[in-house]
């Protein structure tokens, strides 16, 4: 096997969720690109169809899921109909977050919450529904934060603390599955890229962070999602545990 053939994902089935806007379109397409057939999950069906068609247009199979991952048994749902469909589950990509900037003193207990439940805890309840099915050689993508190994400026305790937890629980999954399952599980951190999120951050403040940017500029979604299929992909094989800043150099700073 050639080096860039081990970047392949053919015959693989991943799911992606949060697929339906932003980074988690990016991710489906180049599964897809790679080879993999890709299960498509956020709470809105509707807003799927049209990162299901980029799919297909790959060449890939796509299933659409309505699927909340703040809800244990939505995540259960989600994974039992992968199988179903596919007949296996072999990459998870937890992208599904929300992202709220409140200041600590203003920040209601149902606030904090509500971005926990999602960020942090989906993100473990889809891991788990996966690692029930998953075999040996598979591969679990956590989507963490720069904001969860440094700040930036904004209040974002909420934010900030789902995404340090996801640091936590990425190295935790990984001892418990990796000799024993032979999964593989790691995080990356992706700084400031051109989504739906950055597209609400004031232009002043973005450009605020310059400074901080080594590389210059924001990052491309298609940057990240070439380290989300290398984490997939063989190519990785001998990493886990790990939270890999895609970041343009923020974090050093």
């Amino acid at each position: 096997m050639s080096v860039l053939d081990k970047f392949r994902l053919d015959g693989r089935v991943a799911i992606v969720t949060g697929a339906s806007s932003g980074l988690g379109v990016a991710f489906a397409a180049a599964l897809a690109e790679a080879g993999a057939d890709v299960v498509l999950a956020a709470r809105r069906i509707d807003r799927l169809q049209e990162t299901a068609e980029l799919v297909r247009g790959a060449g890939r199979r796509a299933l659409t899921v309505a699927t909340d991952i703040a809800e244990p048994e939505q995540c259960a749902a989600l994974v039992d109909a992968a199988v179903a469909e596919f007949g296996r589950v072999d990459i998870l990509v937890n992208n599904a977050g929300v992202g709220t900037a409140v200041p600590a003193t203003r920040e209601t207990p149902e606030q904090f919450r509500s971005v926990i439940d999602i960020n942090l805890n989906g993100s473990y309840w889809a891991a788990q529904a996966c690692g029930r099915v998953m075999g040996s050689g598979s591969s679990i993508i956590n989507i963490a934060s720069v904001l969860g190994l440094t700040t930036a400026g904004l209040p974002q305790a909420a934010y900030a603390a789902s995404k340090a937890g996801i640091v936590g629980l990425t190295r935790d999954l990984a001892q418990q599955w990796g000799s024993r399952k032979g999964i593989r599980v790691n995080a990356i951190a992706p700084g400031f890229f051109r989504s739906e999120m950055t597209d609400q951050y004031d232009p002043a403040y973005l450009e605020s962070l310059a400074p901080r940017i080594v590389a210059g500029r924001m990052g491309d979604p298609e940057e990240l999602a070439a380290a989300v299929v290398w984490l997939a992909s063989p190519a990785a094989g001998y990493v886990t545990g790990q939270t890999i800043a895609v970041d343009g150099g923020f974090t050093i700073t």
